[in-house]
């Protein structure tokens, strides 16, 4: 299958070889779905209406569907305006034969990246339902086409080259680097460059390479609808503004502009709904609609809440969930963003501790009284949960000492470590390994589940420490399970290297 070796691909670094290489990935159909239709064209008794209603399931089904449609209809026709009109260009026997050639796949195995971006198109559907489809109703047909594949160029994309996808919302959209000099680093060209590209060859609805187009070549007339929303709260007021300009009201109330609304919306909302760039999606719709901003605002959560009961998934991120959710804590606990460094008040507390640790002579009364005072470190240092864990070798074990921030319960695990090829090999000398979403899943499986299940996440740091050469301590520390702040990492190093101090200090005074 396309995507189990996708990530080998090369990157690309033109519009044409983008194009070329995106063009030629099969997207995945979730299994479920792929059946279901499967039967759905064997039965008899089904409509093509019936058909295409099983098909809306599967966004990627939706999309090699209509591209299948287009690519054996002449330039001179119309691209398919609807799913039913692809179904019946093509005939079930050519449906039936294309549907054969889509990978099948189990929903949990399609890679995250493009069951995330297709939840956002789903998303920008139900969007786009609840605000135009009253007011539009003989349109709603591309609505809802265009605005479900609108995102559709960045799919296959997401399947071949998760990791530059990442790598573009972590420093465009949550460091705030400039996305052209971005973009030109990573991917060659400009991502709406990309996507117009696909968007034409593919001969998408007309409204998407409309989308783009006005992303591309007319943000002078997008600044100055959104300078008018702004700046007049009252919808009255806005409506005398876009009067004496009648060729941005012209241009404001293309329906086009629609599936545009609702794809921005939906895709502001996975960063935040309070952000700057959320609130000036809102404006820009708010205007299209006449509707005070408060109004719209309401109707935008109950339409993401609809969206949510439809279409979440585990694993993926909807941002009806940020509703429920503050913002910044759930980013945090994804790994979106490093979790925040110490304040300074609380390195103030980690550098006293770490001072008492490095005192010479020793200055603690057991070895309980200095795991004590090396946990209360790692907590000053930003540390959210820590488990210090002392070699048993009689009985093969590792015995928890101290604990902070998990269950009280794990004060009396004792973790077998025999069969733990990572325990061994931690335990043979001191040595530190950083648990993160890369490598996650090969450590994991061989912790033992008593303290892997501790922590959940993908980020944790493990560290075993000496004393004259011998390991005689475990530590094991996270953030949360999300993006550790590495300002806590390397605090985190140089608190272990203090209690190794203090483990060879206190032996001394014991020996």
């Amino acid at each position: 299958m396309q995507s189990d070796n996708a990530s080998t691909l090369p990157v690309p670094q033109t519009v044409d070889t983008w194009l070329t290489q995106l063009d030629s990935i099969a997207l995945p159909v979730p299994a479920v779905a792929h059946a279901k239709v499967q039967a759905a064209l064997n039965d008899s008794r089904k409509s093509l209406r019936d058909i295409a209603d099983l098909m809306q399931d599967s966004p990627a089904l939706v999309l090699s569907v209509l591209r299948e449609a287009n690519l054996h209809s002449s330039g001179l026709v119309e691209p398919a305006e609807s799913l039913e009109v692809a179904l019946n260009r093509l005939g079930l026997a050519r449906t039936g034969t294309l549907l054969a050639r889509l990978p099948s796949v189990e929903l949990q195995r399609i890679p995250m990246a493009l069951r995330q971006l297709q939840l956002i198109s789903q998303h920008a559907t139900q969007q786009a339902y609840g605000l135009f489809a009253n007011q539009l109703a003989r349109l709603w047909q591309d609505i809802h086409l265009g605005s479900l594949l609108f995102l559709a160029p960045l799919w296959p994309m997401a399947l071949a080259h998760p990791k530059l996808l990442e790598e573009w919302e972590l420093r465009v959209i949550h460091k705030g680097e400039c996305a052209k000099r971005v973009e030109k680093a990573l991917f060659g060209v400009r991502l709406l460059e990309v996507c117009q590209a696909l968007a034409e060859h593919w001969r998408l609805p007309v409204w998407v390479t409309q989308g783009y187009n006005l992303l591309m070549g007319e943000q002078r007339n997008l600044v100055k609808v959104l300078r008018i929303a702004h700046e007049n709260a009252d919808p009255l007021k806005q409506q005398q503004a876009l009067d004496a300009d009648l060729l941005l009201r012209r241009w404001l109330n293309q329906p086009a502009n629609t599936i545009l609304l609702a794809n921005g919306l939906a895709l502001s909302a996975q960063q935040a709904w309070d952000t700057p760039h959320n609130l000036r999606w809102q404006l820009l719709t708010s205007l299209y609609l006449q509707q005070p901003l408060m109004e719209l605002q309401q109707q935008v959560h109950q339409n993401a809440a609809a969206s949510a009961r439809q279409h979440a998934a585990p694993g993926v991120w909807h941002p009806a969930e940020a509703l429920l959710w503050p913002w910044e804590t759930r980013r945090v606990h994804k790994g979106l963003l490093p979790a925040p460094p110490p304040s300074a008040e609380a390195l103030q507390v980690w550098r006293k501790h770490c001072g008492d640790l490095l005192k010479e002579p020793s200055a603690f009364i057991n070895a309980m009284h200095l795991t004590l005072c090396a946990r209360d470190a790692l907590v000053a240092s930003g540390m959210q949960r820590v488990v210090l864990l002392m070699i048993d070798r009689k009985s093969d074990s590792l015995r928890v000492h101290q604990i902070a921030g998990v269950d009280k319960s794990a004060a009396a695990l004792l973790i077998p470590y025999k069969e733990s090829t990572v325990l061994q090999r931690l335990l043979a000398q001191a040595t530190q390994l950083r648990l993160t979403p890369a490598n996650n899943a090969q450590f994991s499986a061989l912790l033992p589940p008593q303290l892997r299940n501790l922590f959940s996440g993908e980020n944790l740091l493990i560290r075993s420490l000496a004393s004259n050469g011998r390991v005689l301590m475990l530590v094991a520390a996270d953030q949360g399970g999300g993006q550790f702040s590495e300002v806590t990492v390397q605090a985190f190093g140089k608190t272990g290297q203090c209690i190794e101090k203090a483990l060879s200090t206190f032996s001394q005074r014991n020996g």
